[in-house]
């Protein structure tokens, strides 16, 4: 599943606004609730920090999800370097107060999926969030885990004052999921990005009103 950021060249630099982030907001952006309990075997945690152990996680579920056909910004071949610094940049974007990023791990405490809520906008935009990189592992499918990720996505969002979140997709099984989770499809662009393996594919454009 590819969203509205990392739309394809990766990580956006960092900006002023990120900078001047009151020590409130971030608290409210990313100090609420610690853990949430899906099932008996998975839960999701949001990364304050994310160290070695994360980054390798992490770097599993994007390069599956990369090697399973998911358009997130990546080409075949999709290498453990490439996920590295991916995951890496995105690390210093979280220290910098600028995004959020939850995982889900299973008993085993191995991250089977995340997402990222980014709280950086243009300044004309406080009230707007992106979500981005939602992805889960194949192994981990069908057991809710998505569905998960999304509502811990739209709280924590919600908690750090956004009131509208912007995604886009290129997956008809997380549209099934958005539309179900009652966000809104504004339309379509054809040809907007690549597959892994280099065919064309189209974006579908979502957004949802977390707050009227």
């Amino acid at each position: 599943m590819r969203h509205a950021t990392q739309r394809a060249h990766g990580v956006p630099q960092p900006h002023a606004q990120a900078r001047t982030l009151s020590r409130d907001h971030r608290h409210r952006a990313i100090g609420c609730v610690e853990e949430a309990k899906v099932t008996d075997d998975i839960k999701i945690r949001c990364l304050h920090t994310i160290g070695e152990r994360e980054i390798e996680g992490l770097g599993d579920v994007l390069i599956d999800c990369v090697e399973g056909g998911a358009s997130v910004s990546f080409m075949l071949p999709m290498t453990r370097a490439k996920a590295d610094a991916f995951w890496r940049s995105i690390a210093t974007s979280v220290a910098r107060g600028e995004r959020v990023v939850l995982a889900a791990e299973d008993a085993a405490g191995a991250i089977v999926g995340t997402a990222q809520i980014v709280l950086h906008q243009p300044e004309n935009q406080p009230h707007r969030g992106d979500l981005a990189k939602m992805l889960v592992h194949r192994r981990a499918r069908r057991r809710g885990v998505g569905e998960a990720l999304l509502v811990a996505a739209e709280r924590r969002a919600l908690s750090a004052g956004k009131t509208l979140l912007v995604l886009d997709t290129a997956s008809a099984d997380a549209e099934r999921l958005y539309a179900r989770a009652g966000w809104q499809r504004c339309g379509q662009v054809p040809k907007y990005a690549l597959l892994p393996d280099g065919v064309p594919c189209a974006t579908t454009i979502y957004f949802k009103f977390l707050r009227d």
